[in-house]
């Protein structure tokens, strides 16, 4: 009976400690001419447990209106437990078969806006940083995309300090080159909120869940082919 109540309150513990901890969103995205790079990895406990999705490349397929991209995911540091690398393609097919079911969801869903807004205002950017290098050979044009790209940076960070809650100051940097054709765009990210508000917005989505349920899609992958 001791045994059984040892086990219980260890179950307790392991559980409020999931609720309460923090889950961390590393996000860092690269873009140089036609080459893409993306990295998001998800740490909790301090990194001691972390999952990272590698998107190396990211293109526009040449013979079809569709994106084409290549990626793996990694368990922990160790090279071993990195899966194979897998190549796909989102097709505007795949796009609005997804939006539809996102649709269907959400028709299915009382007050779902107000469930994802509260969620959205607990997450904290911790740091932000968005740098880029422009040019067309230019110096007039050049000026004038150099213009549009700070204002387009200061309307998104905007967004980001009305949804979210920023913990420091954005670090923004737009450097116009007047001599040559080229477009570098850098952006990392850390955001951060606890797994039992999670948690917490998917019960409130099973409690206000109505009309049965829903039509969704599943002929097509998001992915379509492998490597």
């Amino acid at each position: 009976m001791n045994w059984l109540v040892i086990a219980l309150i260890i179950i307790i513990l392991f559980i409020l400690l999931i609720i309460f901890s923090k889950l961390t969103i590393h996000l860092n995205y690269y873009h140089h001419n036609d080459n893409d790079e993306l990295k998001i990895q998800f740490r909790i406990w301090f990194g001691l447990i972390r999952y990272t999705v590698n998107v190396p490349l990211v293109k526009i397929d040449d013979n079809s209106p569709s994106i084409v991209i290549k990626g793996n995911t990694q368990m922990g540091d160790s090279s071993e437990k990195e899966s194979p690398t897998k190549e796909g393609k989102i097709t505007k097919e795949v796009l609005m078969e997804k939006l539809t079911n996102a649709k269907e969801i959400i028709h299915h869903v009382t007050n779902m806006n107000v469930i994802v807004s509260k969620f959205i205002k607990r997450i904290v950017i911790k740091h932000f940083e968005w740098h880029s290098l422009v040019g067309v050979g230019d110096a007039a044009h050049t000026g004038i995309i150099t213009g549009a790209l700070w204002t387009l940076k200061g309307s998104v960070v905007g967004m980001l300090s009305n949804f979210l809650r920023l913990k420091e100051m954005p670090i923004l940097s737009v450097t116009p080159h007047f001599q040559m054709a080229i477009f570098q765009t850098h952006i990392t990210c850390i955001f951060q909120f606890r797994i039992g508000y999670a948690i917490l917005a998917g019960l409130k989505l099973i409690k206000f869940w109505k009309g049965g349920r829903p039509n969704l899609k599943t002929d097509t992958a998001l992915f379509e082919g492998k490597n």
